[in-house]
């Protein structure tokens, strides 16, 4: 498994680390209806689902290059290294929504998306 590879397999699980920060606690947890349940959260809870939901909406492009640029023969280390740039932006994304540092966020926000776009320039 390359390393970039290996990112899309922790990529691909680290939103539900989101949803457990917003589920933390279970203060009053709703299993029957936890959509619902999220909506009415606040705080860390709140930043931590919207996380969450940023994080899943965040996979498909990031798959789809890694995934092309793979099958396209750009080298490895290329794609790993920008894979590993987009990991480690989306770590600190989730721990700057939760904290709820909204201009650090956005630029580590775009620091992945960036990531992302320069794998495909491989190509």
């Amino acid at each position: 498994m390359t390393i970039a590879y290996a990112c899309i397999l922790f990529m691909g699980l680290f939103p539900y680390v989101a949803a457990g920060i917003a589920k933390k606690g279970f203060d009053q947890y709703d299993n029957s209806m936890p959509r619902q349940w999220l909506a009415k959260q606040t705080g860390f809870r709140a930043r931590a689902n919207a996380a969450q939901a940023n994080l899943f909406e965040s996979l498909p492009l990031f798959f789809a290059a890694v995934i092309i640029a793979s099958v396209s023969n750009v080298p490895q280390a290329k794609i790993d290294l920008l894979a590993i740039g987009f990991a480690i932006a989306r770590i600190a994304y989730l721990i700057c929504y939760i904290a709820n540092w909204p201009t650090t966020r956005s630029i580590v926000w775009l620091l992945g998306l960036l990531c992302v776009i320069a794998i495909f320039f491989q190509i």
